[in-house]
């Protein structure tokens, strides 16, 4: 007895330790910064920044990118930089949420800018100034690493290795047509309410071009006060999201009035065990991640899988989940959880669009469409960024109709029906630098 206690105390002291060691570790680096991207004198407060500044441990231009700095004459504070495609900034910052304030803008002409963070995380779409009008703009950005403050880190699949969604440092994509960056302001904040995706390929933040999913669309739909934490990954399923500590490195960050959504399906339909199942294995684990949910006080919410491009002979969408839409919708009554049926709502969006041109909303391409793809990509599960962004406003519907306090956050625009879609000749995403022929886990 005394030998098991000593080696209890030993553990729990090693725990400790880890955890004082990592607090101090990310006490050491910066939280804040404010970066002038002018050519004259920097603001007060402000640390100029130069297009040579190439990131090496702390902060600059990224990847091999590039901007070029333009100056106004005869007019104060007017620089800023700019460039013809796309430049990332990356900048070293303790795990958390950070508020992040930038000023876009020409003294002498327009601009249109689109910004993106992390692993292509739509933050900014758009925003257009005219000449000599600058704007400020505040958005939120989740950094987070694998380490688990409570005990170990997340195991990350090959793919993942390089994704800058668990790197240490927080990076941003500058791009559109015209995009001018004048000023840059970061601050890590703590009260804001953290939105926890939990899900496999349909949700995940994909790296790169064409590939996409509505978790990393969703960031675009809200204001500060809300913070996406998107720990989905391709190919997994309730029983491997668990088991690679991904449930275990979000309840050590969760926090009371915190959301966990929670969308699977896809690959836990392959599981053929003798306990497997839509009602079995399947229904357990979903009450698992709903009872871990709240015993933190944080609030579940679950959605049904997206449906698979696949019409019958009449030209109407089929089921090709077999039981496990219907499972979530039994346990989200049985649990009292906030229920968003994306598998409904995802079948009328194709059966709007039609047999044929609904292949544009997901990764059909022909070959050559992209640098060093020399075949056609034909995918009838895996999104392009058009159909994962018109999933994301399905998605932010279900939040209305669910009636969540996130509601609240939520940016000014339109109802969404997704009988309705937008016309996908009217979508216009600027393309990131990186692009994969590679298809991405789960099918």
């Amino acid at each position: 007895m005394r030998t098991t206690s000593v080696k209890l105390l030993a553990l729990s002291l090693t725990t400790v330790f880890s955890g004082m060691v990592m607090n101090a570790c990310a006490q050491s680096i910066p939280s804040s910064y404010k970066f002038d991207f002018g050519s004259g004198k920097p603001k007060p407060g402000y640390t100029q920044v130069k297009p040579g500044k190439t990131y090496t441990d702390t902060y600059g231009f990224d990847f091999g990118s590039t901007a070029k700095a333009v100056t106004r004459k005869n007019k104060a504070n007017t620089g800023f930089i700019t460039t013809d495609s796309s430049f990332y900034f990356s900048v070293k910052v303790p795990e958390g949420n950070y508020k992040i304030t930038v000023t876009l803008g020409d003294a002498d002409g327009s601009s249109l800018t689109t910004v993106k963070a992390e692993s292509r995380r739509l933050m900014l779409e758009k925003v257009a100034t005219k000449p000599g009008e600058l704007k400020k703009v505040s958005f939120i950005v989740n950094v987070r690493k694998p380490e688990i403050s409570t005990g170990g880190r997340v195991s990350l699949k090959s793919r993942e290795n390089g994704k800058l969604d668990w790197d240490d440092r927080l990076t941003l994509e500058f791009c559109d047509s015209k995009p001018c960056l004048a000023a840059l302001e970061i601050e890590k904040v703590e009260d804001q309410v953290t939105v926890y995706l939990s899900g496999n390929s349909t949700v995940v933040d994909q790296d790169d071009e064409p590939w996409a999913s509505w978790g990393q669309m969703i960031p675009r739909f809200f204001k500060p006060g809300v913070a996406i934490s998107n720990h989905a990954e391709s190919g997994l399923t309730l029983g491997s999201f668990a088991g690679s500590k991904r449930l275990d490195k979000i309840m050590s960050t969760i926090k009371p009035g915190d959301y966990l959504f929670i969308e699977f399906g896809h690959n836990d339909q392959k599981e053929k065990g003798p306990d497997d199942g839509a009602y079995k294995s399947y229904t357990e684990r979903l009450k698992l991640f709903i009872s871990k949910a709240r015993e933190r006080k944080a609030i579940p919410v679950i959605v049904t899988s997206t449906a698979r491009r696949s019409f019958n002979s009449e030209g109407k969408t089929v089921n090709t989940l077999g039981d496990y839409p219907d499972a979530v919708r039994k346990v989200a009554k049985e649990e009292n959880v906030a229920l968003i049926d994306l598998n409904e709502m995802s079948s009328r969006f194709y059966d709007a669009m039609g047999v044929e041109p609904s292949k544009k909303a997901f990764v059909h391409y022909a070959a050559n469409t992209f640098p060093g793809q020399t075949k056609a990509l034909q995918d009838n599960t895996h999104f392009n960024t058009y159909g994962a962004y018109e999933l994301a406003k399905c998605i932010i519907e279900g939040i209305k109709a669910s009636d969540l306090s996130l509601k609240k956050y939520l940016v000014d625009m339109p109802a969404f029906d997704p009988s309705k879609p937008d016309a996908v000749e009217s979508f216009n995403w600027p393309m990131s630098p990186k692009n994969s022929t590679v298809k991405p886990d789960g099918n």
